[in-house]
């Protein structure tokens, strides 16, 4: 009876050791396989099926537009609480580029946005310039922190004339137009001049329902409006409005007539001009004489006389230029241009 009983507990117990030991042999082998399984999957492949969420049976890649703390961002006051209102303006005659990059560094390739809140809109500065280096950095100075107490997220563009051919401002504001939007779908245009610095950071640099002229009045002119229906200097339209009006026309070479073309194009979209208040859009005008190359335009008024007739194939839609370069400097996009057709 001892040793049957002894005969069944070692029976018994080697099926038990028999079993444990086979357990093992699975669990070694599951494992090494899930090991070498997960050790095969590309890390690159991995990842990007990491950044993908399902949603409603879509799938959809998550991009840096819809990360989380961009998302998490409130959007930015009607009216930001960094305004100051009217300011003193001071050019300084040492002033140099690098103190102008040290005064903003959080403005990288001509770019900017505001880090606490979302802005409202994307705005797009486009400077037309040749032979105003001096002109461009008092502007800069000032228009930099200016935006950013706006709290705008925005873009400075200056498109630069290359060649000896007779300035064309307003060709240049069409190039910067389109060339602007290959960089993002901006919401929002300003067609600003080189040589005028706004003093009133209560004059806000956005678009509205209806085109925007900035400059009330400015210093040279004791801050009147130099004529009724003056629509030049500082300009905003949205991107919907500038082609709706097919942009500028591109036929106005030297000085004058280009402005106040773009202001009956505007008017012929039965579209009204608003301004600000007088002590609000007010601005300096740096002083400087007639460039050569940019003489009076003396057959100005035969061009506005033909605007009803030709805005549609004159703009935009027939803008034609020789793309040099587009560098991406610290404070401002330049992209320079030159032009086939002669005046």
């Amino acid at each position: 009876m001892g040793f049957k009983m002894t005969f069944l507990l070692s029976y018994k117990y080697r099926l038990l050791l028999l079993f444990t030991l086979c357990l093992s042999v699975v669990g070694w082998a599951t494992s090494n396989y899930f090991v070498g399984a997960i050790q095969e999957i590309p890390k690159a492949g991995f990842m990007a099926n990491f950044n993908k969420v399902l949603v409603w049976g879509k799938e959809e890649t998550l991009t840096n537009e819809t990360s989380p703390r961009k998302a998490d961002l409130s959007s930015c006051p009607s009216q930001s609480p960094y305004l100051r209102g009217q300011s003193k303006l001071i050019f300084k005659p040492n002033l140099t580029l690098e103190d102008v990059q040290a005064e903003n560094p959080q403005v990288h390739g001509g770019r900017y946005h505001p880090e606490e809140c979302k802005a409202a809109q994307r705005v797009a500065i486009v400077i037309p310039h040749r032979n105003r280096e001096r002109h461009l950095m008092y502007l800069l100075e000032h228009l930099h922190p200016f935006l950013q107490r706006q709290q705008l997220e925005y873009g400075i563009y200056v498109i630069h004339q290359a060649g000896s051919k007779m300035f064309n401002r307003a060709k240049l504001l069409n190039v910067g137009y389109l060339e602007a939007l290959k960089d993002e779908n901006w919401d929002c245009f300003i067609f600003h001049d080189v040589d005028l610095v706004p003093e009133n950071d209560l004059n806000l640099y956005k678009c509205e329902k209806q085109p925007k002229h900035l400059v009330v009045g400015r210093n040279s002119t004791g801050y009147r409006l130099r004529y009724s229906g003056y629509f030049g200097g500082v300009t905003a339209l949205s991107r919907e409005q500038f082609f709706k009006v097919n942009g500028f026309s591109n036929n106005y070479w030297g000085w004058g007539g280009e402005d106040d073309d773009l202001r009956l194009r505007v008017e012929l979209q039965r579209m009204k001009i608003i301004r600000p208040l007088p002590y609000i859009g007010k601005y300096t005008m740096i002083f400087h004489t007639r460039d050569r190359g940019n003489e009076v335009n003396r057959g100005r008024m035969k061009l506005l006389h033909q605007v009803s007739r030709v805005w549609r194939k004159d703009g935009l839609s027939s803008c034609s230029y020789k793309l040099l370069s587009v560098i991406y400097n610290p404070l401002y996009i330049n992209i320079t241009v030159d032009f086939w057709s002669d005046p």
